[in-house]
């Protein structure tokens, strides 16, 4: 008993409460919103989306626990074994609506993109940090190098957003680490030379999205259906909204992934302006306590994986708001803490304990 006390005041002991406490928020708010997706299906969605939110919190309190330092020994195992499983992917992985994203593994199957999200940030981190006082143009190229591997298999699936993520967190870490801004500038000249390029090279539902993004009346019952169905919804809810489980596109089932990626219309039209008002005061409370406790890292591993982290949670909400509101492409990112899903959140989750960690071991880290 003692022991199972100590334990407990050791967690405790390592939770930042503002972070915990803007978390706990979101998800309550998440929890509601899928009650109000899911109510015609009865409560399976909502029960199982608890214990995903538990594991998930599991995952977040061991990893507050986890010294900065022990995180730094396992960057570069975590991804060699996220490359080879990628690798693995591309050679024996399941096939699962078109794309090849699964790999079977004795009892369970995993994606393992997933474990690139967290391993991308904590290898470039790693290697920042060995290289910290002689850094030079060389090593700004071996993490670009580091960063388009595991994208290029995850692109093959393919698999757009979950790339997209993490060419993100992989950018931020190196943008932290001191590119120049004149470095910056020119990849972006060269990414949009490159553009009817990579056009070429887009599948074609990727090529779709984009279309649909410009127009989405050209396709309303196809492609269009689902930006226009969103934005729909997002515009009936007015200022005030029509209040929790009135939602008219939700409840006649207008909206389609209304508990996944599309959430966020739900939310919208039950709680309309103000509503998502009080969602932006939460993700931008949510960052600047990431970039606080980046601030404050006293090592430039632990500085550069909190920022990528941090920023890479700013990702999650701009793109999923934005491809809802129609204003981004649809890729398939879930809206942080509130969509409904397990693995994402289990990602989630384990950032933010990444920064509880960095934030509670600051005194501790050796420089």
């Amino acid at each position: 008993m003692k022991w199972i006390k100590a334990q407990w005041r050791e967690t405790l002991a390592h939770l930042d409460l503002p972070l915990l406490l803007i978390v706990c928020v979101l998800s309550g708010i998440g929890l509601a919103s899928i009650y109000s997706a899911t109510a015609s299906d009865g409560f399976w969605k909502l029960d199982r989306q608890i214990i995903n939110m538990l594991g998930a919190a599991a995952v977040m309190l061991t990893v507050a626990r986890t010294p900065p330092q022990t995180m730094m020994r396992y960057a570069v195992p975590l991804y060699v074994l996220g490359v080879v499983l990628l690798v693995a992917v591309a050679l024996f992985g399941i096939v699962v609506n078109g794309s090849r994203r699964w790999i079977s593994l004795i009892v369970v199957r995993i994606q393992p993109s997933e474990i690139m999200k967290v391993a991308m940030p904590m290898m470039l981190a790693w290697y920042f940090h060995k290289h910290e006082s002689v850094l030079r143009a060389r090593h700004y190229a071996t993490a670009a190098l580091l960063l388009a591997v595991p994208v290029v298999f995850i692109l093959k699936q393919p698999d757009l957003g979950t790339s997209l993520l993490i060419i993100a967190a992989g950018f931020f870490v190196i943008f932290f680490a001191g590119l120049p801004w004149k470095v910056m500038f020119a990849l972006a000249a060269a990414l949009g030379a490159a553009l009817p390029m990579v056009w070429t090279m887009l599948h074609d539902y990727q090529r779709r999205r984009v279309m649909t993004l410009l127009d989405p009346t050209s396709d309303p019952l196809g492609a269009g259906y689902h930006i226009i169905q969103s934005t729909i919804a997002i515009g009936s809810g007015g200022t005030l909204g029509k209040g929790w489980l009135n939602g008219t596109q939700t409840h006649l089932e207008f909206i389609p992934e209304k508990h996944t990626d599309f959430i966020f219309a739900v939310f919208s039209e039950e709680w309309g302006l103000l509503g998502n008002g009080v969602l932006l005061i939460l993700f931008t409370l949510l960052v600047g306590r990431g970039l606080m406790i980046s601030a404050a890292a006293p090592t430039m591993f632990s500085r550069l994986l909190a920022g990528a982290v941090t920023l890479t949670l700013f990702i999650y909400a701009f793109v999923n708001m934005g491809m809802v509101s129609g204003i981004l492409p649809v890729v398939g990112v879930p809206l942080p803490f509130i969509s409904y899903g397990g693995t994402a959140l289990i990602t989630l989750m384990l950032g933010v304990g990444i920064l509880m960690s960095i934030h509670t071991h600051r005194m501790l880290v050796k420089k």
